[in-house]
């Protein structure tokens, strides 16, 4: 008995989170080792169908750097990086988008449905909702068919979101031409977060947040103001890999985003942990 009521206490915890999220946009990036790992995805989409039908509104979008290194390895394509950003010629791209576009938001979606939930794929193979242009590197290295999002077709995502599916969208662009762009997952989701006037944007990771010491997981930060953000990357305290996150969140908090979190993906059911209670399990980053 005392379990049930353990359960009843959680469930009405969870309850005064429901009703202040409930109608509102939360957007997921999903990427790197995390979809390799079968049972951490199948975790998080439950999660996620969890969301939608306690009422929020989540949009997944996804890249998949490590399957496509993969395929590209498979093909005989060398992998090429330039700063993080992964050279793509006209051979890598068709490997890209079979790998984000065929197989991936395919799986994704499908599994949704499996689980119980509504989702569909906008993908370059269905309805691209993202729009963009080829990326200029800064040090006028060429990077190939690798872009950046300038505009989200905003009307379809929330179309979808009005009629409880879940958007599910690969990190893909086109642009005027018709001319098909290889985009980093990072700042394709701060592109949909920004268009949509997302609540949250929550980054899944491989670690559980931003540590006093990186080296020690209890160090964890659970929220910061995006000023303490900057005064830590300043200090040192937040350095390395974590940099680039955490810059990332900022960029999105500027963008009008309310609140960036970020997570171990890997942890089960993290996403229901940091959005529905009051402790959480991650970082979250706010204006």
């Amino acid at each position: 008995m005392n379990q049930a009521i353990a359960k009843a206490d959680t469930l009405i915890e969870a309850m005064g989170w429901i009703r202040r999220f409930r109608g509102k946009t939360t957007v997921i990036k999903l990427g790197g080792s995390l979809l390799e790992d079968r049972t951490a995805m199948h975790h998080l989409l439950l999660d996620v169908v969890f969301m939608e039908t306690v009422g929020l509104r989540p949009v997944v979008v996804h890249g998949g750097g490590k399957a496509i290194t993969k395929a590209m390895a498979d093909a005989g394509i060398a992998a090429q990086f330039i700063r993080g950003r992964r050279v793509t010629d006209e051979a890598s791209l068709k490997v890209v988008e079979q790998v984000l576009a065929g197989e991936l938001n395919v799986e994704l979606t499908e599994t949704m449905e499996r689980l119980g939930g509504r989702a569909m794929n906008l993908s370059p193979r269905t309805t691209c909702v993202l729009h963009g242009k080829k990326m200029l590197d800064p040090d006028g290295e060429d990077l190939g068919f690798v872009g950046e999002v300038t505009s989200v077709d905003r009307d379809v995502i929330e179309s979808l979101a009005y009629t409880d599916q879940v958007p599910v969208i690969p990190s893909l662009c086109y642009d005027d031409e018709g001319q098909l762009y290889n985009v980093n997952a990072d700042t394709a989701a701060m592109a949909v977060a920004q268009s949509l006037g997302a609540d949250k944007l929550v980054f899944l990771s491989d670690v559980n947040g931003v540590r006093k010491d990186e080296t020690d997981p209890k160090s964890i930060i659970p929220a910061m103001s995006a000023e303490t953000a900057r005064e830590l990357i300043a200090s040192g305290v937040i350095r390395g890999g974590m940099i680039p996150k955490v810059e990332a969140c900022l960029q999105t908090l500027d963008r009008g985003v309310q609140k960036v979190h970020i997570i171990d993906g890997r942890l089960r059911h993290s996403l229901l942990l940091e959005i529905f209670t009051t402790d959480g399990v991650g970082t979250e980053i706010h204006a």
